[in-house]
C-alpha cells in the first residue's frame, strides 16, 4: 500500500501518475476485431474491455478480485437541517451493513464482489462547514489512508461507495468549489428533501462557498474545506488503485465528488482509470460527469448510494469481459470475415 504522509506528498503523486498500456490496449482492440461480430456490435461493451486491458496490462483483461469498499462518517452541516433523516441513520445502516440486510449487500453478492465496511469516527462528525473548514488536513489524511490501506492485496477491479447523512451536501460544495457554477444547480433533494428543504440547502452550500471560497490549491485542502471523512477515504482508494493500476468504477453523485478532488489543478487525468456506473438523479451528477468528461454507463434511477449502482455496472463488466475473452475469433470459428 502507498502511504500518504501529506498534502505535498499526495500532490508529488498526483505528479507521477501511473498510465494506461496502450499496447494492451490495442493488443485487445486487434483481439476485438477478429471476433466473429461486426466491429463496434457490442457496443459500450467493447469499451469496457479495453479500458480493463489498459489498466490491467493485458489483452484478455479479467475480473478474478473484484472489491467493493462503503466508507461510513457523519457530517457537522447535518445541524443546518440539510437532510430529512438523523445521523443517527449512519450508524445504523452500518449495522445492517454488518449483518448483510442492504442493498449493497445483495447486489455485491450477485456481482461476485467482496464487500468491505468502514466506518470513519462516527461518534465525532466533521465540524459544520458553514462555521469553519469541515476537518483539517491531517484529518484528511489519515481518512484517505484508511481508503487506501482497505485494497486488498489481490484487488483487480474495485468500486466505491458511501454512506454519511447529509453527505450530498458536502458533494454539492466540494462540486461546486471545483467546477463553479450556482448552489442552485449544484443541490438535490438527496434523501428527500421537499422544494422548500432543497433551497435551504442550496443556501447553506452558497454560504460554505462563500466562507471557505472556490480557489482551493490541492485536493486535501478541498476535501478539508467541504468533505467528510467517507469521500476523503473514496478519493484515497481511488488514488491507492492508479498507483497500482486497478480500474475503478465510481458510484453516483458522491462518489463522484469524491474522486473529483484528485483533479484539483487541472488534472482531469487522474481519474482515467475510472468509470462512471451510472448517472444519478441529483441534479449536480449529470454536471460533475460533464465537467469531468465522462459518461455515466447506466441511467437507471438509481440514487442509494452505498455503491449500488456500480455493483449493477459490474455485472455488465463482467459481461464485457466474458464476451471479450470467450468468443471465438473468425479464424478459430471458420466464419468467413468482411472483405
Amino acid at each position: 500500500m502507498q502511504s500518504f504522509s501529506s498534502a505535498s506528498h499526495i500532490r508529488e503523486l498526483l505528479d507521477q501518475l501511473p498510465q494506461a498500456d496502450d499496447t494492451s490496449r490495442a493488443s485487445a482492440a486487434a483481439r476485438q476485431d477478429q471476433l466473429t461480430k461486426p466491429p463496434g456490435s457490442l457496443g459500450r461493451l467493447e469499451q469496457i474491455a479495453l479500458w480493463m486491458a489498459e489498466w490491467q496490462g493485458t489483452d484478455k483483461p479479467h475480473l478474478d478480485a473484484g472489491q467493493c469498499l462503503v466508507f461510513a462518517s457523519n457530517h457537522g452541516v447535518v445541524n443546518q437541517g440539510v437532510s430529512p433523516f438523523p445521523p443517527e441513520v449512519t450508524q445504523q445502516m452500518v449495522w445492517n451493513f454488518e449483518a448483510g440486510g442492504a442493498a449493497i449487500n445483495q447486489l455485491c453478492e450477485t456481482a461476485g464482489l467482496e464487500l468491505s465496511v468502514t466506518a470513519l469516527d462516527l461518534n465525532r462528525p466533521t465540524i459544520d462547514f458553514t462555521t469553519a473548514p469541515a476537518m483539517d488536513p491531517d484529518e484528511v489524511v489519515h481518512a484517505m489512508n484508511a481508503g487506501a490501506s482497505a485494497i486488498s492485496e489481490t484487488c483487480d477491479y474495485l468500486i466505491v461507495g458511501e454512506m454519511g447523512i447529509g453527505n450530498t451536501t458536502s458533494a454539492a460544495a466540494m462540486s461546486m468549489a471545483r467546477f463553479g457554477g450556482n448552489a442552485s444547480g449544484w443541490v438535490g433533494p438527496g434523501t428527500g428533501l421537499d422544494q422548500a428543504g432543497v433551497t435551504h440547502k442550496a443556501m447553506i452550500v452558497q454560504a460554505a462557498i462563500d466562507r471557505h471560497g472556490d480557489d482551493q490549491e490541492d485536493a486535501v485542502n478541498l476535501m478539508a474545506a467541504y468533505g467528510g471523512r467517507e469521500l476523503a477515504a473514496i478519493a484515497g482508494a481511488v488514488l491507492e488503485a492508479r498507483m497500482r493500476r486497478i480500474p475503478v468504477m465510481l458510484d453516483g453523485f458522491i462518489s463522484s465528488a469524491a474522486a473529483s478532488a484528485l483533479t484539483v489543478g487541472n488534472r482531469l487525468d487522474a481519474l482515467d482509470h475510472c468509470m462512471i456506473s451510472h448517472l444519478s438523479p441529483e441534479p449536480g451528477h449529470m454536471r460533475l460527469a460533464s465537467a469531468l468528461r465522462k459518461q455515466p454507463f447506466l441511467d437507471l434511477r438509481m440514487r442509494l448510494g452505498e455503491a449500488s449502482g456500480a455493483a449493477v455496472a459490474t455485472m455488465l463488466v463482467r459481461a464485457a469481459l466474458a464476451t471479450h475473452n470467450g468468443m471465438a475469433t473468425f479464424a478459430e470459428a471458420g466464419v468467413s470475415n468482411k472483405e
